[in-house]
């Protein structure tokens, strides 16, 4: 699987990775991996769900983490990222039509692959945008994930003097006038990587190190900023997830997971979500960035204790 996936010193790839492509109903390639659990109980099966810009290389020391508790781990590139198929010409340019075209791809892995090949139960690791589109496939999920943890969900962003309504409706505008594929925020990814002082995603300058170093060797998995049509798919996603009916219909327990330090989604906007579940928890790691399994191990290893708590990966706790 060395041809699948892509190493750089520091981050190796799983022992015995596996996976490949599945061509979705609107012909698009996603790449896909699938890592065997290497240790006993055999725990069930995690399916791992990115965030934006990101690809599966970057999550291999979580999927070793996983695979040593016993869980076999499925994951896979979102459409228009990572070394999935690119949707419009610009492959830097962060496009989607909507996010239900993410819920159709993750139906489909499941239903082709997951279901097939990984051993049950199964449960749900997401972040950030990985997250939101984990929460809007949720009321299908109920009769196939036992339980979800959501690690930073992308519902807007910190004193956004807007509402993501009116962001909604301003990207709808834009749309309307052919200007959905230019870029709504940061433009083309730099030639060169930006300082670890300057980063906002975590403190530890070892992972950020390690994962900007996949893209400087593997340039074709970066990505862009987003254009304006991915904004207000986001927007479009976030305004249903955050209905009082649609959350009603969540009927998987969720573990929502905040940043307290987080200064790329709103830490306040995730707790004000989970108070609103039926079946939510809430954990704040105070002091952690957005991206907290990317983190210092002070903050990483809090989270993965609350991960153990709960999800056991025992029939006994469903």
């Amino acid at each position: 699987m060395t041809d699948l996936f892509h190493q750089t010193p520091g981050n190796p790839i799983p022992e015995n990775a596996a996976g490949g492509f599945f061509t979705t109903r609107d012909r698009k390639r996603i790449r896909y991996g699938l890592f065997p659990a290497v240790a006993r109980p055999l725990k069930g099966t995690v399916v791992l769900l990115t965030g934006r810009n990101e690809c599966i290389e970057k999550y291999f020391e979580t999927i070793r983490n996983l695979a040593d508790r016993g869980f076999g781990i499925a994951t896979l590139d979102w459409r228009g990222q990572g070394d999935s198929d690119r949707l419009i010409r610009d492959r830097q340019r962060g496009y989607v039509r909507s996010f239900y075209d993410y819920t159709g791809d993750l139906e489909q892995f499941f239903e082709e692959i997951v279901l097939p090949d990984c051993r049950g139960p199964y449960y749900i690791l997401a972040h950030s945008t990985g997250a939101v589109i984990a929460l809007l496939a949720a009321p299908s999920m109920v009769n196939r994930v036992r339980r979800m943890v959501m690690i930073a969900p992308f519902f807007t962003v910190p004193d956004l003097p807007l509402s993501i309504t009116t962001v909604r409706r301003v990207c709808s505008l834009l749309c309307l006038l052919g200007l959905g594929r230019l870029y709504a925020a940061w433009g083309p990814r730099p030639r060169e990587t930006a300082p670890f002082a300057t980063n906002k995603v975590t403190s530890d300058p070892e992972r950020y190190r390690r994962n900007t170093l996949i893209y400087e060797t593997y340039p074709q998995l970066a990505l862009g900023g987003p254009t304006i049509r991915w904004l207000k798919a986001a927007a479009d996603a976030t305004e249903i997830v955050s209905d009082p009916d649609f959350m009603a219909r969540i009927q998987v327990p969720l573990l929502m997971i905040a940043a307290g330090g987080d200064q790329v989604v709103s830490t306040k906007a995730v707790e004000t979500y989970t108070r609103h579940l039926r079946l939510g928890s809430l954990l704040t790691i105070d002091g952690a960035r957005h991206e907290i399994l990317q983190e210092a191990d002070i903050y990483r290893e809090q989270l993965l204790a609350a991960f153990d708590a709960f999800i056991p990966g025992t029939d006994d706790n469903a």
